[in-house]
């Protein structure tokens, strides 16, 4: 049988030389699309990745190093694990890292709690108070408490100068309660019924139909939580009064920000001559207190990111 090219028939958009899996309707790129693409990301990705790349340097650097470049050093010379080490041999950088991590995990293993419950809830057309309930979490998103009332509230309860102040006050946030309401919105109402007839009650429903279905978006909104508690210090600032408490962030703003001197000695950051190592001078300190900060976010990101697409977008156009 000989062999002969399939002619497009007539009207059809195809266009010969037109890759197969580019939709008829978007057009060929141009010769400076394609060249520019990468350019364009590798400039975005450099823009990114250099200042994380000078800060990490400048953190693994001697004295001698921090001197000769004047500051923040850009060509590692001699480094040195100094600076961590200081820093994590007890004192203030170590306590607040500890609270943080604490302060973290439980806040967000709090707020995804109720998160999923009151979503679950409001997810339910004939749930008790669901349109009341539903217009006031809309309202939040146009008026905000403000800091006066909010810390009035907070001191009324009881709970300044306590771990409880760094969670309650944002133990919920309203879009995330919305995208995951409108997930929750979009599994098939027909396993939900099949679930009731078989006997299953709304707890059961919750756990063993629609959170096994919705694992993409619990991961997202639990980053999101995660990340905000971590990066968190505005209430604490507010809130804690003893510096002893203060969690990770608002320790990077006192010493960073503001530029105050950490304190040495017993409570604050000590060296570690049973090491060998020089002490770290004071730029490369607060540049480790930066790493420190940022790291933890870094490495639960891309375990998390696959799911953005899915958790985020889908829950938010099905809402």
């Amino acid at each position: 049988m000989s062999s002969q090219a399939v002619k497009p028939p007539a009207g059809s958009l195809f266009r010969p030389g037109r890759h197969p899996d580019r939709p008829v309707w978007e057009e060929e790129p141009t010769l400076v699309g394609r060249l520019g693409k990468p350019v364009v990301l590798a400039l975005v990705f450099l823009v990114v990745a250099f200042p994380l790349y000078v800060v990490v340097v400048t953190s693994l650097s001697s004295t001698e190093a921090v001197t000769r470049a004047g500051g923040l050093v850009v060509v590692p010379r001699e480094l040195t694990l100094a600076a961590y080490v200081q820093l994590l041999s007890g004192g203030v950088v170590t306590r607040a890292l500890v609270i943080s991590t604490v302060i973290t995990v439980v806040g967000t293993a709090f707020s995804l709690l109720i998160t999923v419950l009151a979503a679950y809830g409001l997810s339910r057309p004939g749930s008790l108070w669901h349109r009341p309930l539903l217009f006031v979490v809309l309202l939040t998103f146009l008026f905000g408490p403000g800091i006066i009332p909010s810390y009035l509230l907070v001191n009324s309860l009881g709970l300044i100068d306590s771990y409880a102040s760094l969670i309650l006050p944002t133990a919920i946030s309203a879009f995330n309660l919305i995208v995951m309401r409108a997930f929750f919105m979009g599994i098939p109402g027909e396993l939900i019924d099949s679930a009731r007839i078989d006997g299953a009650g709304e707890f059961a429903v919750l756990t063993r139909i629609v959170l096994p279905l919705s694992k993409a978006v619990v991961a997202v909104v639990g980053l999101f939580y995660a990340v905000g508690y971590w990066n968190a210090f505005f209430n604490a600032m507010l809130y804690l009064n003893d510096n002893t408490k203060w969690p990770l962030q608002l320790v990077l703003r006192t010493y960073i920000v503001q530029a105050q001197v950490l304190p040495t000695g017993a409570g604050g950051v000590t060296s570690s001559p049973a090491l060998g190592l020089a002490p770290a001078p004071s730029l490369a300190i607060k540049m480790a207190i930066v790493v420190l900060a940022v790291i933890p976010v870094l490495l639960v990101y891309p375990f998390i990111q696959k799911h953005f697409t899915k958790g985020v977008i889908i829950g938010a156009v099905k809402g």
